[in-house]
Formats: C-alpha cells, sequence, structure tokens
C-alpha cells in the first residue's frame, strides 16, 4: 500500500503573488502544508512578513514586488533561480476591484486594474514558464479569477472586465504551453469573506450585503475553501488537467 500523500509538492518552489493576506495566503499556507517551498509575492513587507511566519521554518522567502513595475519582473525570477533553484509553479492571487457602476466609470482606476490582474499576471507567467526557469518535469500555472467573470454583478464592471481577460488568456496560455508540459488552470471564487471583498462592500449598505450573501446556496466561502481546491490544481500528481476553470462558489452560479 502506498501511504504518501495524495498531494505533495515535494519541496518543489511555488511563487504565490498576492500571499500579504486573505486567499493568497491562505493558499501559501496550504501548499506548505503539503512540501511545497514558497515565494510570497506582494508590495506590503509587514504583511508579507506575517505570511511567512505561519509557514513551517525555512519553508518561504518574501520578495517585496509591485507587479505593476512590469521591467522587474523578470530579472526577480531570474535571481531566484540563481541563488535557490528552478520554479514549479505558479499561483496569481494579485488583484485590484472596485465596486463602480457604469455610469461613475473611472479610466484611470480601470487602467489600474488591468495592469494588477491581467498585464502582471501575464508577465510573471511568462518569466516563470521561461525554459531556463521552470522545472525539468514541466510545471503549473494558476490564477485567481472570480466567478463574475463568467456571470454579471451590478457595480463590477470593470473587474468583471479584467477577470474575463484573465481566463480568455488561461485557455490561450494551456493550449500553447502543453508541449512543454507546462498546465495552465484558473481558478473562479465566488463571495468569499477578505479583507478586499470587506473593501468592496464599502459602498454597499448591510441589506445590500446580506441579500448578496443569501444568493449562496452554502453561505460565503472562507480563504481556505479556496485553498484546498487550489493545491489540487497545482498538485504534480494532477498532470492531465489544464485549460479549465474550477468554480468554487457554494453554488452560486448552479442556479
Amino acid at each position: 500500500m502506498n501511504d504518501a500523500p495524495f498531494i505533495d509538492f515535494s519541496g518543489r518552489w511555488v511563487v504565490v503573488a498576492g500571499a500579504s493576506s486573505g486567499i493568497g495566503r491562505a493558499i501559501a499556507v496550504e501548499l506548505a502544508r503539503r512540501s511545497a517551498r514558497l515565494v510570497l509575492v506582494g508590495r506590503d513587507e509587514m504583511k508579507l512578513q506575517e505570511t511567512l511566519q505561519q509557514l513551517p521554518s525555512g519553508t518561504g522567502r518574501v520578495v517585496i514586488q509591485d507587479l505593476r513595475a512590469t521591467d522587474a519582473i523578470v530579472p526577480l525570477v531570474r535571481d531566484h533561480v540563481k541563488d535557490h533553484g528552478r520554479i514549479y509553479g505558479l499561483c496569481y492571487c494579485a488583484g485590484v476591484v472596485e465596486t463602480r457602476p457604469l455610469a461613475s466609470f473611472k479610466p484611470d482606476s480601470f487602467r489600474d486594474m488591468i495592469e494588477v490582474n491581467v498585464t502582471g499576471a501575464l508577465e510573471l507567467s511568462k518569466a516563470v514558464s521561461r525554459r531556463d526557469v521552470v522545472t525539468e518535469e514541466g510545471g503549473a500555472l494558476l490564477f485567481i479569477a472570480s466567478v463574475y467573470g463568467s456571470v454579471g454583478m451590478p457595480g463590477q464592471i470593470g473587474y468583471s472586465a479584467t477577470k474575463g481577460a484573465l481566463l480568455a488568456a488561461v485557455r490561450s496560455m494551456a493550449v500553447e504551453l502543453a508541449r512543454r508540459r507546462i498546465r495552465v488552470n484558473a481558478l473562479s471564487p465566488g463571495l468569499v469573506h477578505t479583507a478586499m471583498t470587506e473593501g468592496a462592500f464599502a459602498s454597499l449598505s448591510k441589506e445590500q450585503v446580506r441579500e448578496l450573501e443569501s444568493s449562496y446556496p452554502l453561505g460565503a466561502g472562507k480563504p481556505e475553501d479556496v485553498a484546498r481546491a487550489a493545491a489540487f490544481l497545482l498538485a504534480p500528481e494532477n498532470g492531465w488537467i489544464t485549460g479549465t476553470d474550477f468554480v468554487v462558489d457554494g453554488g452560486y452560479t448552479a442556479q
């Protein structure tokens, strides 16, 4: 009988972008539990250090980087490979959300969401998937999207547009990188209580928030619900899963 765990990263390096809180932090903790080594990327050093403290000693390192500064991303990844070894995976959790109806659409705010939610994701994917960076066995890229990239939600027009773009990019990357054994998938959560979603709720009344939560058959989710699904999709054992959008939404889109 094989007693090895079903999901085991065995010391492989995984980059978690947006690891400072919420879903990104939960994913980092879950991957570390399954023997991954983590590169924690984000802008807030204090919060990244808090994430690092939740990992087993010696299993992670912090990299302070604004993902809108795309010129720095390839050198950042090359430096890691030179000092620590090749990278197996990427989980892109970084994201910006702003609740704003069409009547108050602001191009500058939308550009900021595009830069973080899409452009940064593609630039980091390019860097991690380079032949001299990714492990010889291949690798796995995972992008935290949103159900709002596939279904509509008032006030989330710009955010939905960026997540829809990311989902389309995932499908094309999956086809393009398959010949190099690099899998590419998306994970689309529904309503998960995090600091980012609480910020998005700031413009809503308590009644509106309760109505939104009640639209989920299983209620709102927790970051750990998403983290377990992320570990599954990134796992080396799941080498035949690519190009998919895995929905974790408590039944929201089943209605």
